[in-house]
């Protein structure tokens, strides 16, 4: 059975490591980066918490001793269903089996403007970008002399108060109050503003009112200015304009506000629901097709748990892809009895900062804040992050900055042309 996965994020390099070496399959893992990475800490890239390469683990090195699976680098252009055929920008490929797991991309709903001036964060080389352009602003503030220049400069404005947006928040404002200082001596750091804007009542709306509570309460306590049932309205690279009217004057806005799934062409329109994902049923199957699958943030899956569809998160990916693959391995043995998914929800957290973390446990029904849940969230993504070297050196730097409050990876990178040798 030739299985081409599409996407090497945590659902489809989870499913492609349960084929690895399996016999009677042949599995193409095509994804447009050579390297799989490790999202949940993309904001401390961004924050110059950890170096990129520290989240980031290269996909050939995971599957150096298959025998049954090749990676293929390469963007998705199209599929072609009836001809069991995917269409690559390098190449054509057939399959038997067609797994689409290429996940979500930023939903900037529409607004080009957004498109081109905020800063999204659905990638290491996106969160590389927003660490250089920060870092940026701070050395142009150094040499700007008209004061609301200066305060645009300084001002930083997060959208969107979920996880992702909870974190970066609290993670300027860390630095902000340890790092930046001591590297602008000549900057008055409280003229800085970090401001979260959610459109929502609360912070962490999938949480517990607790963890919502609690982490509106940590943000304020490290000064970030956290503005819940605030929707932004435009933002034209100065300043962000508000639906109430009121404008902010910043040159970083940092958008965590929605994602939208990353549905190739060849997908009829009827099978597209809303925020770009694809319906299938209880075994990944796209609806209509007996060879197309669609796992993690790409699937919308309707059960009486969960009718709206799954939260697009890591785990449900993963879950996804692990039914999938003991469902493939019936097929090839030829059985008519298949596994349906059912989501085991583990529990879901966010840190805020330094000691101060919310951990939200269903079953038994428990709730952790403060240090506790810190060493926890700590704990899980530290066995979560692919490849031991990895696992070693994003510890080395959580415990250096701990103890520093210095996180020492603040490096712009710039691209410059060669000088051309004169004949």
């Amino acid at each position: 059975m030739k299985v081409v996965i599409a996407g090497a994020g945590f659902g489809g390099l989870k499913l492609a490591r349960k084929l690895n070496n399996q016999p009677g399959f042949e599995v193409v893992l095509i994804d447009k980066y050579n390297y799989h990475q490790f999202q949940p800490l993309f904001y401390q890239v961004a924050t110059a918490g950890l170096d990129a390469s520290n989240i980031s683990f290269p996909l050939r090195k995971v599957f150096q001793k298959s025998k049954n699976l090749r990676i293929r680098l390469a963007e998705i252009t199209q599929i072609i269903p009836k001809e069991n055929k995917i269409v690559t920008d390098a190449e054509v490929i057939d399959y038997d089996v067609l797994v689409l797991a290429m996940g979500a991309d930023t939903n900037f709903f529409g607004n080009q403007n957004l498109s081109d001036n905020a800063f999204p964060m659905k990638s290491t080389v996106e969160a590389i970008q927003i660490r250089h352009r920060l870092i940026q602003n701070f050395e142009d503030a150094l040499l700007e002399k008209d004061p609301v220049n200066l305060q645009r400069l300084m001002n930083i404005v997060v959208v969107g108060g979920g996880p992702t947006g909870v974190e970066v928040s609290g993670a300027l404002a860390e630095m902000k109050r340890y790092a930046l200082p001591k590297d602008y001596p000549d900057l008055d750091f409280s003229k800085m503003h970090i401001y979260l804007l959610e459109g929502t009542s609360t912070t962490l709306g999938t949480m517990s009112s607790k963890s919502s509570e609690q982490s509106v309460k940590y943000l304020q306590k490290l000064g970030v200015e956290v503005r819940t049932n605030t929707l932004m309205k435009d933002y034209d690279g100065e300043n962000v304009l508000l639906k109430s009217g009121e404008t902010i004057p910043s040159s970083m806005v940092i958008w965590t506000a929605g994602v939208k799934g990353n549905v190739p062409a060849g997908i009829e329109k009827d099978l597209i629901v809303k925020g770009n994902r694809i319906k299938v049923d209880r075994s990944c199957r796209v609806l209509g097709f007996e060879n197309l699958y669609a796992i993690g943030d790409l699937a919308y899956m309707e059960t009486p748990k969960y009718p709206k569809g799954h939260p697009q998160v890591a785990p449900v990916a993963q879950q996804m892809a692990g039914m999938l693959a003991n469902n493939l391995k019936r097929i090839e043995r030829k059985s008519t009895k298949f596994y349906e998914f059912e989501y085991f929800d583990k529990g879901s957290m966010a840190t805020v900062g330094r000691n101060l973390a919310v951990v939200d446990i269903p079953k038994p029904k428990l709730h952790f804040s403060g240090f506790f849940a810190w060493l926890i969230w700590m704990g899980l993504h530290l066995m979560l992050i692919l490849g031991v070297k990895n696992r070693f050196f994003v510890f080395l730097n959580w415990v250096y900055n701990y103890f520093t409050y210095d996180p020492n990876l603040r490096l712009i990178f710039r691209e410059f042309n060669r000088p051309r040798i004169k004949k």
